[in-house]
């Protein structure tokens, strides 16, 4: 193993940086949270803004969980919005259940479809810590057995990439659909309480804005921390030739299905984090463009520096959040000529913009002289 691992160790340790940056960036983000919740509370953030920043987080949070199998492990999924959307159906179900028991009044859905209670898998998801842990069971679990099989069938590439897609455009199907009692297409809203607090008060706002600012960071530290170890180098070996890791005796299977099921679990939690303060989730939710979107914003940000997925999803989402407001038609049009972009001139996205800048001002831009034409040098 001592041939594989070297070769992984100086990847990780330019991309994931000490102890001395980890701490920059706990107080980086523990000052925003301050003034976020300041300024929302005293009056100085208006509850938009809140709710717009609570949202970008959401959205970094689902581009790590993509970042993390697509920059580490090399497996791209174009199917991510699936576990963001069970992460989402969950927390409606439990807002739903929470809202019940407070006013007594039956979600809109289940009167249209002229049910008088709830369905009998919902039970239990009134208390927020059952919610939570379903979260993580149903994500893991699904998530798990869809890679068993694929890895298992060592199935990897534009293959594995076009299965998950496939995946989550057949789950969007099923959701559609009004009697799998999960709102069918017009989805699930109404929440009138959250975490037994009026939904759309100002402390709600700035308190799941908050949460969602606390948990990036959370699970931003922790993936650096776990990426900088054991687990992280093997990952790394696993992407880079795993036929040797495999040759040396080491289970290649057990490490990806434990970063894909680890990925899933996190962009589940964006969902749960994300749908509160949208107050509707949809089918939509599962649509494939989605899902093609998240890998949009790592690779505008750089996949395989985490921070990169989280400043290329704050980018990408922030610019949308105001040209959609000005002129939407114009948005596909920009996104596509990011991509053009990246794939022409920055393959590793934002993290290449320093290095090119380097290169031009160093006048390296010029060839190598092992690369230079030879003269010849006859008469």
């Amino acid at each position: 193993m001592s041939a594989v691992l070297p070769a992984a160790r100086r990847p990780i340790a330019a991309r994931l940086g000490g102890s001395g940056f980890l701490a920059v960036l706990s107080a980086v983000a523990a000052a925003l949270v301050g003034v976020l919740v300041f300024g929302g509370m005293l009056g100085g953030l208006s509850p938009f803004l809140v709710n717009v920043v609570g949202q970008l987080a959401a959205f970094a949070l689902l581009a790590l969980s993509l970042d993390l199998i697509w920059g580490y492990a090399g497996i791209l999924s174009l199917g991510h919005g699936l576990y963001f959307a069970v992460g989402g159906y969950i927390a409606a179900m439990h807002l739903l259940k929470s809202s019940y028991a407070a006013t007594g009044i039956l979600p809109d859905f289940l009167q249209f479809m002229g049910w008088s209670e709830f369905p009998s898998f919902w039970w239990g998801l009134e208390s927020f810590p059952y919610a939570l842990i379903m979260l993580c069971l149903v994500s893991g679990v699904v998530a798990f057995v869809f890679g068993y099989v694929s890895f298992r069938s060592r199935v990897g590439g534009v293959y594995f990439a076009i299965i998950t897609q496939a995946l989550v455009y057949v789950a969007m199907l099923l959701m559609f659909r009004n009697d799998t009692g999960f709102g069918g297409n017009n989805g699930m809203t109404g929440f009138a309480v959250i975490l037994g607090f009026p939904a759309g008060s100002r402390a709600v706002t700035v308190g799941l804005a908050a949460a969602s600012l606390a948990v990036l960071l959370a699970v931003l530290v922790g993936l650096r921390l776990l990426l900088a170890g054991r687990f992280g180098r093997l990952v790394l070996a696993c992407r880079d030739d795993e036929v040797r890791l495999r040759t040396l005796g080491y289970r290649t299977l057990s490490i990806k299905l434990g970063v894909w099921c680890l990925s899933a679990v996190i962009a589940a939690l964006a969902g749960m984090l994300y749908v509160p303060q949208v107050g509707i989730i949809n089918p939509r939710l599962l649509s494939p463009e989605l899902s093609i979107e998240i890998a949009v914003w790592v690779a505008i940000g750089g996949r395989g520096y985490l921070t990169g997925a989280v400043v290329g999803a704050v980018c990408v989402n922030a610019l949308k959040f105001w040209l959609t407001t000005r002129a939407p038609e114009l948005w596909p049009f920009i996104l596509s000529g990011f991509v053009v972009i990246v794939v022409l001139l920055l393959p590793n996205g934002f993290a290449d913009i320093g290095e090119r800048l380097r290169t031009v001002r160093s006048g390296a831009l010029r060839l190598p002289r092992r690369l230079r034409p030879v003269r010849d040098s006859r008469p």
